[in-house]
């Protein structure tokens, strides 16, 4: 018993002992602890006074920098403005300066002209002195006179009178003869120095038109595919287009003949589509004829379009545009229709500026002068172009000057404005120039329209086609209406007629061709 209690003494001891113990080295750690922070605080302290020290130093450095560049501006400021200020005291006592000399010269100048106003004064006294010497000399003089010729003033002014008027007459009607020819020739001049300046600023090609196109191969094999079996495709293809098609000994190439422009140009496309195709038979023909017929009329509305712009022409009717886009397939005299009449609108616009007229007027009016050339099939063949024209033109809404100008511009009718002998001078100069016309193809253009006219004045003709340069005229007749008996006494018929009423060289071979079929669908 006593040894355990001795035993919790001892323990109890020991803990005291041991928490005494552990209080002194907390409190020698905490003093180091505080000790160490005390440190750092006081180096923390240094660290922050010798930054805001050299702070404080940066900042009063920029603030003179500051300082010393505002007081520059300023004094740059105070200086311009001193500058402007002498500147401005200079310009204020040159003025003055001025001012004083002028004051000077004005004060000069007064003088003078007081002092030669007394010596006109005196020169003004001076002459009505020797003025009135003279009246009094004068009517003496006419004293003396009148005694002396036994007539009084007034009687020798009345003869006088009378002889100057009659020179003055005479020499009136001289220098009026005078001027009158002097003005016919300059006007000549003037007439022939606008249409010279006219001319040489108007650049064209001479236009020569063909018959004949030529369409080239890629080699000579085609050329028996395009004849067919039996001939029967180049047969189609001539009864759908009116071209006789020339197949010769040429290498690659066969030739397209025929006076009509359009169907020339409707072979040449077709035959291309088929080649480059391949099918080639009849009714392959006929289908893309009428496809290349088509694309042809929309080409024309484009030419005629591309015509008006490139003239600078606008409001044009849509008929109008189309007549103009078919004179590209059309020749006047061998001369390509569509050129010879922007050359025409052209001419006009220049020689109407140099007048002081309207030249989109006159362009207007020159680029539609020859619309009456390119007539629909319906229109009477003995109207003269210039009146079919302007007759068109009236009724798609053109203005009544450039009607007029169309119509008189042959001298059908008469001429009421300045724009149309302009269209008639232009026209004459355009066709009139070396080059530009060739009067044999026209006439025999003409001769191959006219052979064709007379296969059309007889009952059943459906188609008729002058070529071989109108010795064969190849006529085709509808099935139904002409039998073949009737087909042989046609074809004696239309010689006939030929041989009667036409003057041509050689002879003209006649053929009548009718055509059966009978075509049934599968389905």
């Amino acid at each position: 018993m006593e040894n355990s209690t001795f035993l919790i003494i001892a323990i109890i001891v020991g803990l005291a002992i041991g928490f005494i113990l552990a209080k002194f080295l907390e409190k020698g750690k905490a003093s180091k602890t505080i000790g160490s922070a005390k440190r750092e605080a006081e180096s923390i302290l240094k660290n922050a006074t010798t930054e805001g020290e050299s702070i404080k130093k940066d900042k009063i450095l920029q603030a003179k920098e500051k300082f010393l560049e505002l007081k520059a501006e300023h004094e740059k400021v105070i200086f311009s403005k001193d500058k402007k200020m002498s500147e401005s005291e200079k310009r204020t006592r040159d003025k003055e300066s001025q001012v004083s000399n002028e004051l000077a010269k004005s004060k000069k100048l007064n003088d003078q002209l007081e002092s030669k106003i007394q010596s006109v004064n005196h020169k003004d006294e001076f002459l009505e002195k020797k003025q009135n010497e003279l009246d009094k000399l004068h009517k003496s003089q006419v004293q003396q006179l009148e005694v002396i010729s036994g007539l009084s003033a007034e009687d020798a002014k009345s003869q006088l009178l009378d002889s100057l008027k009659e020179t003055a007459k005479s020499d009136a009607m001289a220098y009026m003869q005078t001027a009158l020819e002097e003005a016919k020739l300059t006007a000549e001049q003037e007439a022939k120095k606008i249409i010279i300046n006219t001319i040489q600023r108007i650049g064209t090609e001479e236009a020569v038109e063909n018959c004949v196109s030529v369409f080239n191969l890629e080699s000579d094999d085609v050329k028996g595919r395009i004849i067919g079996r039996e001939g029967r495709n180049i047969r189609a293809l001539e009864a759908a287009t009116g071209v006789e098609i020339i197949v010769d000994d040429t290498p690659e190439a066969i030739i397209l003949s025929c006076f009509d422009s359009v169907r020339r140009e409707v072979a040449r496309l077709s035959l291309h589509k088929l080649v480059t195709d391949g099918r080639i038979h009849p009714a392959r023909i006929e289908e893309v004829v009428r496809k290349t017929e088509k694309q042809i009329e929309q080409e024309i509305v484009e030419v005629g379009k591309r015509t008006i712009i490139d003239l600078g022409i606008h409001g044009l009717h849509p008929e109008l545009i189309r007549a103009v886009g078919r004179m590209k397939y059309r020749s006047s005299y061998g001369q390509n229709l569509l050129q010879h009449s922007r050359e025409v609108a052209k001419l006009c616009g220049v020689m109407a500026a140099e007048l002081g007229l309207n030249p989109k007027t006159a362009k207007r009016a020159g680029l539609l002068h020859d619309i009456g050339k390119v007539p629909n099939t319906e229109v009477e063949v003995e109207t003269p172009h210039a009146i079919l024209g302007m007759q068109w033109a009236e009724k798609y809404g053109e203005k009544p000057d450039v009607c007029n100008a169309i119509g008189a511009h042959h001298d059908e009718i008469e001429m009421k404005n300045l724009i149309s002998p302009i269209v008639q001078v232009c026209d004459a100069i355009s066709g009139a120039r070396p080059g530009a016309r060739r009067q044999v193809l026209d006439s025999y253009i003409q001769r191959l329209k006219d052979l064709e006219e007379v296969a059309f004045g007889f009952v059943g003709v459906q188609k008729a086609y002058a070529i071989q340069a109108g010795r064969e005229l190849r006529v085709i007749v509808e099935s139904e209406k002409v039998t073949d008996d009737k087909a042989a006494e046609l074809s004696f018929e239309i010689s006939q007629k030929i041989q009667t009423d036409m003057t041509y060289p050689g002879q003209v071979k006649v053929t009548v061709i009718r055509e059966t079929r009978a075509v049934n669908v599968a389905k």
